[in-house]
């Protein structure tokens, strides 16, 4: 996991400080090797060191001495990612700092030096932020703010999970049996996702035994298996993939449990009772009716439960 380097700790900041998140630390380092990156550091500012912001000059955004506008730093903030790509090949998520100039993902502070009387407005993202983006577009990104948001954290981390996944396909040499399997074991967190893209993918996993340019094919797969993913599911989506996963107790589950099973899933799709209600319910009535196809879907086990990511849902 490639991170900000302020946010575990390391004192890095302009006045030589850190922004440690306890969450960031505390409970995904249990998880997740951490790559920390400071591109203000990386780029040559020093520490401590003058406060930079972006600036609007000539429509192109700039990153600037606060007190000195004249002083520059985009080109150098810029160059920084080539000298780190090799360090962040293998990431399969990335967190930033919000609010940076160098690494805000988005809604960052754009001035502009005619207009000084004016509040800067809230659209600009950070020089290496942008960068990042560039050269690993398929990359699962957030910032440390937007994961006090149970559902963007959950999101995210589920990303992350599902980019190793296809990480480890692609390391593994990926052929269009391989590429079967994937989505079908993905089946049901691409329906909560969107279901419009889960039959877009599907169509394209029809074609890959016979495709003639397999390798475009997979390339074409993992761009709309990423968008699809970064849609928020809803909790009607949510209920609807329940229903289904109940599908497959029908002649396994007398009258009582399935009333059961069914208010439990009501009673999460009305907002009463957190997913991983219905969730640990569906998964103890598996477990005493085994179904082999069902135990492939990451669905039901899409992150380390200890992280509690279903617990806010």
């Amino acid at each position: 996991m490639g991170v900000s380097a302020c946010l575990i700790g390391h004192e890095v900041r302009f006045d030589a400080g850190h922004k440690r998140d306890p969450y960031i630390t505390n409970v995904l380092g249990q998880y997740f090797d951490f790559v920390p990156l400071c591109p203000e550091v990386g780029a040559g500012l020093g520490i401590p060191r003058p406060t930079i912001h972006l600036i609007r000059r000539d429509d192109t955004i700039r990153a600037v001495n606060v007190k000195n506008e004249t002083i520059d730093h985009t080109d150098a903030l810029g160059a920084y990612i080539h000298t780190v790509i090799s360090q962040l090949q293998d990431v399969c998520g990335y967190i930033l700092k919000k609010n940076s100039p160098s690494c805000g993902m988005e809604r960052v502070k754009v001035y502009n030096p005619d207009k000084p009387k004016l509040p800067p407005e809230r659209d600009g993202v950070g020089i290496f932020a942008r960068g990042l983006r560039e050269h690993f577009p398929l990359l699962p990104i957030e910032e440390e703010g937007r994961l006090c948001d149970p559902v963007l954290r959950e999101n995210f981390i589920e990303r992350v999970f599902v980019y190793h996944r296809w990480r480890s396909l692609v390391a593994g040499g990926p052929t269009p049996a391989k590429l079967v399997d994937f989505h079908a074991d993905h089946k049901y967190i691409l329906m909560a996702h969107d279901q419009h893209n889960a039959k877009q993918l599907g169509q394209l996993v029809a074609q890959a035994g016979t495709a003639a340019d397999f390798p475009q094919l997979m390339a074409s797969y993992i761009q709309l298996l990423m968008a699809a993913l970064e849609k928020r599911v809803t909790r009607g989506h949510h209920a609807n993939v329940l229903m289904h996963l109940m599908g497959y107790l029908k002649t396994q589950l007398d009258g009582e449990d399935r009333a059961e099973l069914l208010e439990t899933i009501h009673d999460y799709r009305s907002g009463y009772v957190p997913l991983v209600v219905p969730i640990t319910l569906l998964k103890h009535h598996f477990r005493r009716h085994p179904n082999a196809y069902i135990e492939r879907q990451h669905y039901l086990n899409p992150h380390p439960g200890k992280l509690m990511l279903r617990n806010q849902l």
